[in-house]
């Protein structure tokens, strides 16, 4: 038998909010097209994220994955930081 690892949903998004202890949210964006009109628009969705070192600030663009439930509304955590703001 081999094992086989889980396939880990990830997701890129910019950190709008570092005012929670070791918590992130995030606001991941995605363009669709709309069935009816055919207009490609926007929508976005806020995730809470863990930040285990509270290094993470407002404007950071980051990748951020599945994990368990970590509190009532976090259940992501933060994998890797693509693009740091710029202050």
């Amino acid at each position: 038998m081999t094992d086989s690892k889980k396939m880990v949903r990830t997701l890129t998004g910019r950190v709008v909010s570092d005012k929670m202890n070791k918590t992130v949210t995030v606001l991941v964006e995605r363009r669709v097209k709309h069935p009816v009109i055919g207009k490609v628009i926007r929508l976005s969705k806020k995730y809470h994220a863990h930040d285990e070192n509270n290094d993470i600030h407002e404007g950071d663009t980051v990748q951020i994955e599945e994990s368990r439930k970590l509190s009532r509304t976090k259940a992501w955590t933060v994998s890797k930081v693509i693009e740091r703001a710029r202050v």
